[in-house]
């Protein structure tokens, strides 16, 4: 079994969008790197307002659609350290060690991640009609 629950996730993504959203500008990183940081911190907050788990919103996207979103971010992530920065980024140090750790989160909260929650609260959601 998976170890990480569907609600677990939910405050995982939500942690994440607002972490992507300042690092960039606490860390003083390049316009590019805010940038994509910035993208990747809407589409993490709108998947997750959008997605069937207990922290969603509007619970349109099934599960298994977000976590393969979630991937499709990882890999987007990883390809852009190797993509898109120049020698300013590198100059500023810290910025790749630090998106390959986000990447290797974001793959890792994907693959671990159940895809249902408990049977206990998709009773509770069929009751309250989600």
């Amino acid at each position: 079994m998976k170890p990480i629950s569907t609600k677990a996730h939910g405050v995982l993504d939500y942690l994440s969008a607002g972490t992507l959203l300042a690092l960039p500008r606490l860390l003083g990183w390049t316009p590019t790197v805010t940038t994509l940081l910035t993208g990747s911190a809407i589409t993490t907050l709108a998947g997750s307002l959008l997605t069937k788990y207990e922290l969603g919103l509007f619970k349109v996207l099934p599960m298994r659609g977000h976590l393969a979103l979630d991937g499709i971010t990882a890999a987007t992530h990883a390809a852009a350290t190797f993509l898109l920065f120049d020698d300013d980024d590198r100059k500023r140090g810290n910025a790749l060690p630090i998106l390959l750790g986000l990447v290797a989160f974001e793959t890792g909260a994907a693959l671990l991640t159940r895809t249902q929650p408990p049977p206990t609260e998709r009773a509770d959601q069929k009751l309250a009609g989600a």
